[in-house]
């Protein structure tokens, strides 16, 4: 049986996972994290982008997270998430809207407060549009 340990994915909104795990994938600050059962303790800030864990009967979960948090403790890995969506409830054609939406909205720049939330917004958009992209390839695999 392989190692595992104990994934918590929660957002503002609800507990989105729960369970065991052999592996977890990330983005933070200062770069892309594999975390493996027994994993350094680790505080770190998470980029807007796909996170993606293995269960243990080795199937992948997609994730995407706005922004958050992500602490890893002995036996314990916690993502504390702005947003969380599965990637399966990815729409590929609203969030090209929203990246275009966004595009328009830091061309078209009212105030500094609306261009900061325009660029927030673009980043989100396209993190999600290349998680779509990748969870795609993956699967074609």
């Amino acid at each position: 049986m392989a190692m595992t340990m104990h994934l918590n994915v929660v957002s503002a909104r609800n507990e989105i996972f729960s369970g065991r795990v052999t592996r977890l994938f990330a983005r933070g600050t200062y770069g892309e994290l594999e975390i493996a059962p027994f994993h350094a303790p680790l505080l770190t800030l998470l980029e807007p982008g796909p996170i993606y864990f293995r269960l243990a009967d080795n199937r992948d979960e997609y994730l995407f997270v706005s922004g958050g948090v992500l602490e890893v403790q002995p036996d314990v890995v916690t993502i504390l998430a702005d947003e969380v969506v599965r990637a399966k409830d990815l729409d590929e054609m609203q969030m090209t809207k929203a990246k275009e939406a966004a595009d328009s909205a830091t061309s078209n720049k009212k105030s500094d407060f609306d261009l900061s939330l325009a660029r927030s917004e673009l980043v989100r958009a396209a993190a999600m549009m290349q998680m779509i992209k990748d969870v795609r390839r993956q699967v074609k695999k």
